[in-house]
């Protein structure tokens, strides 16, 4: 016979971490008796004299004074109701008549601040799923970040500073939540909320992004993170958030020089400042992003002795283009610079980095650096282009607006805020078909190509 939900949060808090919590099942009369607690200050299971005072206790020791109320039927290893931070007991006896008028059992568990910089998830088999500023619900809704097992553990630990207490069987759901400080019962990082035992483990991720874990730390510091976590070559980078502590990964590059990156939301290619050298990060996301809401860190990453620098992309029909120059290519990513001939060793260490990072994640653009040794990953981001020869974006346009790459690449924004549908635009000038000026008309989507030589005045 299952064991009820009340029961496997007994069972677990005599060795994993557990909110603290009362629950409760009904009588035939409708009342409720109490079945099982763990509340800080008091024996295991203590038996209070009535509901209104277990839960004036609980209330009493909870960590934000709140309390959720979790509804099942014991026949069911999955929750009914939920109802989030109540913070009286009038309001919480109120809503446990109610449920227990339905026959169901009940769990009243103290509130933890979702919104705390930590994330909640589901772990089950060798996937792992998990977002900030959510329940472990979130993996019900779009955008949660869906990893490997190991690979999200490990980027978990990464940024958080402490491995998430997740060793359960490998046929086990578990619900879970992970915090910066210690929290529930037994005040660890890790808090567990639901076990499952025997349920399928044979599911796949999706491994995609801009996610909301993405978007909680910041773009280039995700796609980098993966990377790193991947045991691909990322030069030494740490990461100075809006929501989380500092963290650091990475290899060391050789070098002691540094660029500051800022660190946007999604992609959002050239507009915020990549610059050789160290800046106050404070002082430029208030600059440049004073609401707070599209630059969501800055990363200062150990500079890579450049012989070559460019970007790989996937094109249209599986096609691998790699392109960049000699020496540091920043210039060449923001269009101003023409691509050049890449020896061919170094055209071969970039398709294998590609071909490994592809084998994990499918499609992918990435920047490097290459040091005459190592391919260094740069920037890291997910899915193909339709990029092709000429042809930067692929479709056809009634009219066409011509733009020449001279102009930059704030000129090509503000042309891009004016032209219409059924406008495409026209490419005058040399420009890589893997460098921001690229990157910005595929994420506009208006069908981009270059003008050919022989039409060029």
């Amino acid at each position: 016979m299952p064991l009820h939900k009340d029961e496997i949060l007994n069972s677990l808090s005599a060795t994993a971490n557990v909110a603290q919590f009362a629950s409760f099942r009904p009588n035939q009369d409708g009342s409720l008796v109490q079945s099982y607690c763990r509340i800080t200050g008091y024996e295991e299971n203590y038996r209070f004299s009535s509901v209104w005072e277990a839960i004036a206790a609980l209330l009493t020791n909870s960590s934000d004074k709140m309390v959720n109320i979790r509804s099942y039927e014991p026949q069911s290893p999955r929750s009914r109701e939920f109802i989030y931070g109540l913070s009286s007991v009038e309001a919480v006896m109120a809503e446990l008549q109610r449920l227990s008028a339905e026959r169901l059992h009940l769990i009243v568990n103290e509130t933890i601040d979702v919104e705390d910089g930590g994330v909640s998830g589901v772990a089950q088999g060798q996937l792992i799923e998990f977002s900030p500023d959510d329940t472990p619900r979130c993996v019900e809704k779009p955008g949660v970040a869906s990893l490997p097992f190991t690979l999200g553990t490990r980027v978990l630990e990464t940024v958080y500073g402490f491995a998430p207490d997740l060793s359960f069987a490998a046929n086990a759901r578990v619900e879970f939540s992970i915090h910066p400080k210690p929290r529930g019962y037994h005040q660890r990082h890790t808090i567990v909320w639901e076990y499952e035992r025997d349920t399928p483990n044979f599911l796949s991720p999706s491994i995609s992004w801009p996610n909301r874990f993405s978007r909680h730390l910041g773009d280039k510091a995700f796609g980098l993170l993966i990377a790193d976590c991947l045991g691909l070559p990322v030069p030494k980078t740490t990461v100075v958030g809006r929501r989380v502590a500092p963290f650091t990964f990475g290899r060391e590059t050789g070098s002691f020089e540094v660029w500051t990156r800022t660190s946007p939301v999604e992609p959002q290619p050239g507009l915020y400042t990549t610059v050789k050298g160290w800046i106050d990060p404070f002082a430029l996301l208030s600059k440049e992003d004073p609401e707070g809401t599209q630059l969501k860190s800055v990363l200062c990453q150990s500079a890579v002795r450049a012989k070559y620098s460019g970007a790989a992309v996937a094109g249209a029909k599986d096609l691998i283009i790699v392109e960049g120059r000699r020496g540091e290519g920043d210039r060449f990513m923001l269009g101003l610079d023409s691509p050049e001939y890449l020896p061919a060793f170094v055209i071969e260490n970039v398709r294998a980095t590609y071909a490994v990072l592809a084998s994990r994640l499918g499609p992918v653009r990435f920047e490097w650096v290459h040091d005459g040794d190592v391919v260094w990953i740069v920037q890291l981001h997910c899915g193909a282009t339709g990029t092709q020869a000429d042809v930067v974006v692929p479709g056809e346009a009634k009219s066409w607006v011509e733009f020449k790459t001279a102009a930059g690449l704030e000129a090509l924004r503000d042309l891009l805020a004016t032209i219409s549908e059924g406008q495409g635009i026209l490419i005058v000038g040399s420009v890589g078909l893997t460098s921001h000026v690229a990157d910005l008309l595929r994420k506009a989507k208006f069908p981009a190509r270059l003008k050919p030589m022989h039409d060029r005045a």
